[in-house]
C-alpha cells in the first residue's frame, strides 16, 4: 500500500464519484479505478459502494477514510511542525466553515490570516455544518467554524456567540413588522436545508414538540441556493442571521423575529483527540479575535457573545 492509494481513495470519497475526483486531481478515470482496485485487493475488502448516483464508502471504507485522512493530514503538517519549532507559525491548516457563516465572513477570514500568518497556508472548505463536522472528526480538516445545536463531546471547542434564528420571505411577500409564530411558519411554504443540516434538525425537533407539521416545499443544502429560491417566491426560509449584508439581502424582505426565540451556537471545533499544530492554534486565535471584533463592530441582530472574553 502506498500513500497515493490513500490520497486517491480520500479524494474519491470526498468528491462522491470517480469522474469528479479524476477531474479534481487530474488523473484519468481508468487509472484512478485501477488504483482503487489495487487497494481493495491488498486489503481484501470492498471499500466503495458504486451506484448510478456515485460512490459511497462501505463500513470498511469509512474506517479507512478516517484513518487515511488522519495520516495524510499528519504528512501535510509535518514540514510546518518542524518549521514552527523556530517560533513562527508555519504550515498548512485546513479550515471548514458552514455555508451560512462563509457567505459573509470567508473573505475577511482569509484576508486576515494571510496578512497575520504569512507562512501559513489556509485551505478553506465550505459546506453544511454536518458535513464539515464529519470532516473534522475524520481528521480531514484541522478545525471548523460552525453553528451547533447540541455540543457533541467528540470535539474540542471554543464557544463564540449565540445566534437567534429569523424568518425571511421574498421582498414582495414581506411579513408584518411584528414577530412570526411557529404556527404561522408551519403554514408557510418553506425552503429549508436537508435533514442532516443543524438548522433543519433544530427546526424539526421544535416543530414536532409543538405538534406542528411544516410545509417544506423544497430542500437546498447551500445557503446561496436557499436564498435564491426565496427570491423567486417559492417560499420563506429560516436562517441564523438577523441581517443580510454584502448584497445577500437583495430581493428579500427584512428578517423577522420568531417567537418563541430559537437559537444556535457558533463555535470553533477541532478534534478532541488530535491536538492542533502551532499553526492551527495561531489560526484559531485569529478566528476568536476576528469574530469578537466582528460582533463588537457590526452588532448583528440576535447575536450574543459568549466567548471567554468580551469583545
Amino acid at each position: 500500500m502506498q500513500l497515493r492509494h490513500l490520497r486517491y481513495f480520500v479524494r474519491i470519497v470526498e468528491a462522491g464519484s470517480f469522474s469528479r475526483a479524476a477531474t479534481l486531481i487530474h488523473v484519468a478515470q481508468p487509472a484512478l479505478s485501477q488504483q482503487i482496485a489495487e487497494l481493495e485487493e491488498k486489503l481484501g475488502l470492498s471499500l466503495l459502494q458504486r451506484s448510478a448516483r456515485g460512490v459511497r464508502p462501505t463500513a470498511a471504507g469509512e474506517v479507512l477514510y478516517r484513518e487515511a485522512s488522519s495520516i495524510l493530514r499528519q504528512m501535510e503538517q509535518l514540514p510546518g511542525i518542524v518549521r514552527s519549532s523556530s517560533g513562527e507559525a508555519a504550515g498548512t491548516v485546513g479550515l471548514g466553515m458552514s455555508s451560512t457563516l462563509a457567505a459573509s465572513l470567508a473573505g475577511q477570514i482569509v484576508d486576515v490570516c494571510r496578512s497575520g500568518l504569512p507562512k501559513v497556508t489556509l485551505k478553506l472548505a465550505v459546506a453544511d455544518s454536518e458535513t464539515i463536522r464529519a470532516r473534522v472528526e475524520a481528521h480531514a480538516l484541522d478545525m471548523a467554524l460552525v453553528f451547533e445545536d447540541e455540543m457533541v463531546p467528540a470535539f474540542a471547542r471554543k464557544l463564540l456567540f449565540r445566534q437567534r434564528l429569523y424568518a425571511i420571505r421574498n421582498h414582495g411577500e414581506a411579513a408584518s413588522d411584528g414577530a412570526i409564530s411557529l404556527a404561522e411558519l408551519a403554514r408557510l411554504p418553506l425552503v429549508l436545508p436537508g435533514q442532516a443540516n443543524v438548522t433543519r434538525r433544530l427546526l424539526d425537533r421544535i416543530f414536532a414538540a409543538a405538534g406542528l407539521q411544516p410545509n417544506v416545499v423544497i430542500e437546498a443544502d447551500q445557503f446561496s441556493s436557499v436564498l435564491s429560491a426565496v427570491r423567486t417566491g417559492i417560499g420563506a426560509t429560516i436562517i441564523p442571521m438577523g441581517a443580510l449584508g454584502d448584497g445577500l439581502g437583495a430581493g428579500l424582505a427584512a428578517p423577522a423575529v420568531i417567537e418563541p426565540p430559537l437559537h444556535l451556537t457558533a463555535s470553533i471545533i477541532s478534534s478532541s483527540d488530535y491536538p492542533l499544530t502551532h499553526a492551527g492554534e495561531a489560526v484559531r486565535d485569529i478566528l476568536v479575535r476576528l469574530m469578537a471584533e466582528y460582533l463588537a463592530k457590526s452588532c448583528p441582530p440576535g447575536a450574543t457573545w459568549i466567548g471567554a472574553a468580551e469583545p
